[in-house]
Order: structure tokens, then sequence, then C-alpha cells
């Protein structure tokens, strides 16, 4: 086909991935020589990347269409990713052009029309090298997920892990380091990485050490944290003390009923293998709120168990009950309590964010400013802390040494 240069504005509804892969699409498209947007403005053209891990997530997605359609109403709307890939059915509507998952998302660049929900692939989907006006660099290294955790949809919807060749990685992550002193790695279940193609994530840690650019795990199981692969990080030297272990709930019985396959000792034993090397690393973490299984014993155990491993944060997250994984079976909770006891936990976790936070006070960080507002320049630490820096000029995405010297509500900010 002739090709035409037009406006197409791409939406990220969803996570890390999503973005890494949305990036991607922009990044074809700047090569074809059209322009592209990330934000919901006028256009010709809208590619909604869909997500479904929530309810509410799903609602979103279903909602952009009708927000782009609303902007523009002759523009042409091309929705693909986890929601459509879960019932292809809700967005086709007259407003919508083409519907496709998330297999071969590239595709959509064919601006065709219809509905084409591929197979799930079973082999890593390799997607052009995005681009990015973000002060960190999100690298892709993973797809899919084994685990099938009970209140999970995402295994259904992605597929079995499969891992991106390592010398593809390190190529984007060195080419990557002439913007950026953050790179970070994500995927869908990034502690599976390599075990696919005979590698792992230790390897990939090793063959990125020697990279200016410091490198920020996502989100990893608690089975990842070994003797080996933390002699990995603390030999790297350029891996930030920040480790995102998921936990979902702090009750053995509820962890149980998740197909969650540790219990909060061993969990907790993790906890402090990774603070015997670095003691004053980030532990942050995800807890779902409400799962059937969970009365208020079970809450409750999680609250203890929430201080005893002092999390510097917490992703609260209320339990949505998706269709098609194994708890769907076992309803929902009052909403009501879902709501009381969210609102309990977001409560400790400030409590336990300001007290790890508090004690950087007086003490220097390594600072990546990533935005401004001509008052303040704000960033991350690389345990990932929230950082507010005097208005000066700085170099967005580069690393600076910041002295702490005081506290803020939502984190700490710099002399």
């Amino acid at each position: 086909m002739q090709w035409r240069k037009m406006k197409t504005a791409i939406i990220n509804l969803g996570c890390k991935v999503n973005q890494c892969e949305c990036d991607s699409l922009m990044s074809r498209l700047k090569a074809l020589g059209d322009e592209v947007t990330d934000e919901l403005v006028f256009a010709d053209r809208y590619i909604i990347n869909t997500c479904a891990v929530t309810k509410e997530a799903e609602r979103k997605s279903r909602q952009y269409v009708g927000k782009a359609k609303k902007m523009n109403p002759r523009a042409k709307i091309y929705v693909i990713g986890c929601a459509a890939e879960k019932n292809a059915e809700q967005f086709t509507l007259k407003e919508v052009s083409f519907v496709s998952g998330t297999a071969g998302k590239e595709e959509v660049l064919s601006f065709s029309d219809g509905v084409a929900v591929q197979p799930l692939p079973t082999e890593y989907e390799m997607m052009a090298e995005g681009e990015t006006n973000r002060a960190r660099h999100f690298v892709k290294i993973e797809d899919g997920c084994n685990n099938f955790c009970s209140y999970c949809i995402i295994p259904y919807l992605r597929g079995r892990c499969r891992s991106r060749d390592i010398e593809s990685i390190v190529a984007e992550c060195e080419h990557a380091c002439a913007s950026t002193d953050e790179i970070v790695l994500t995927g869908i279940n990034i502690t599976s990485y390599g075990q696919d193609i005979g590698t792992s994530l230790v390897e990939l840690i090793s063959r990125l050490s020697h990279l200016s650019a410091r490198i920020r795990l996502g989100s990893i199981e608690a089975s990842l944290i070994t003797e080996e692969f933390l002699d990995a990080v603390e030999e790297a030297g350029n891996v930030c003390p920040h480790f995102h272990l998921s936990l979902q709930s702090g009750s053995d019985e509820v962890l149980r009923a998740m197909n969650r396959h540790y219990t909060t000792q061993q969990y907790f034993e993790k906890v402090e293998m990774i603070r015997r090397r670095f003691p004053a690393a980030a532990i942050t973490t995800d807890i779902i709120v409400g799962f059937p299984a969970e009365g208020e014993e079970q809450f409750e155990q999680t609250l203890l168990f929430a201080k005893k491993v002092a999390f510097s944060d917490i992703h609260v997250f209320p339990y949505s009950r998706r269709s098609g994984t194994a708890a769907y079976p076992l309803g929902s909770l009052d909403p009501k309590v879902v709501k009381d006891r969210t609102d309990r936990l977001i409560c400790l976790r400030d409590e336990l964010k300001r007290s790890y936070e508090s004690a950087f006070v007086g003490m220097e960080l390594e600072v990546i400013p990533e935005s401004t507002d001509g008052m303040f320049a704000e960033g991350y630490s690389e345990n990932y802390i929230r950082v507010y820096l005097p208005d000066r000029e700085y170099t967005l995405g580069r690393k600076i040494k910041a002295m702490i010297d005081g506290e803020r509500a939502d984190g700490l900010v710099s002399k």
C-alpha cells in the first residue's frame, strides 16, 4: 500500500511490558515519517494497547475507545493487547476498525480492518527497538508466565514464558546508555528469564555489568533470591539496591489458595538474605486485599507480616475477580470490607514508607532527574525513593549526587 504520513496516537493502558511494546510501535511509525504521540490528543488514528489485569483496567480500555472517537470522530481506531485477547467482541464496535490480541502486535501497523486475534506464540516475538522521551529506558526481556496463580488471568492472555535472546538485550542496553543512566529490565515474569533458552537472569546481569547505566530489576519472585543471584548482583556493581519481591498476602492459608509456592517464613528468609548483603536496600512488594480466602484473621496476619518485613513501599490492590481463573468460582468479599482493609493497609504502607525514607536524611543519594516543573526537578534514587531537587540545570536521565536535606509527604528533598 502507498504510505501517507499521518498523526498517530498510541495509548498504553497497561504495564511496563505494554509500554515497551508501545515504544516499539512509535519507533516504527517515526521511521516511516509519521507524527506520533503517546497522548490522547487529536490524531488521524489511535492505537490502544489494552489491559485486562483487573475489571477496572478492562473497563478503562473500553472507555478509551469512546474518548478517542470523541477526540476525532473521523479517526480510525485500532485495539490490541490483553483486554482484546480476553474478549475481542467487546471491541467489535462500529467505532473500531481493527482488533487483535497480544500476539503479532506490530501487524497493527498494516492498518487493515477486521478482527485478527492470533494464537499465542511459543517463542519470543521480537519487536523494533523502542524510542522514548522518558528519562529511564525500559527493556523487555521476556513475555508470558508459567505460574498460573489462582487470581491471575495474564498467563491465559500472554501465554507461557518466552525469553528474548540475550545478545539482543545487551545490544539494546548498550544503545540506551547513550541517552540514559538507568535501564529497567521488565517482563511479565522476569524471574523465569532464560529457562526456556538455556540461560538465566544471573547470566544476563553478569553480561550487563560493563554498562555505565545503572540496572533496575522489575518485579521478581522470592524464589529468585539465592546466594548465586546475590553474588551476581554484588559483582556487577551497577544493579540498583531495590528488590520488588511480589508477596500478595502475609497469610500462609491465603498464599496456598492463591497458588503461590512459598510460605511467609520462606519469603522472610529471602528478605534477610538480601539485607545481609545490602542492608539499606529497598524491599518493595505487591499485596492483594480481599482475596476470597482472606478473613479478618488472615488480613491481620498480612498487616503483621508487612511490619515484620518493614517494606519500603507496598503496591496495594483490591482483589479483582477475573472469569477464567481458578479463583473465579470462589466469588468476592463484601466491597465495604475490601475497602476498609485496603484503607488500613495503605495507612500502614505510608507509615513504613516514611520510616524507611527518613533514615536517609543527611545522607547522599544517587538520583536521576526525570522531570522539572520550574520549582523542583524530581527523580528517583538508586533505592527507589522519590527525591525533589532544587530547580537548577540538570540533564534529565543522567545521574547526580544529591545531599538529602529533609522529607516531603511523597519523598525526600535535596539541598
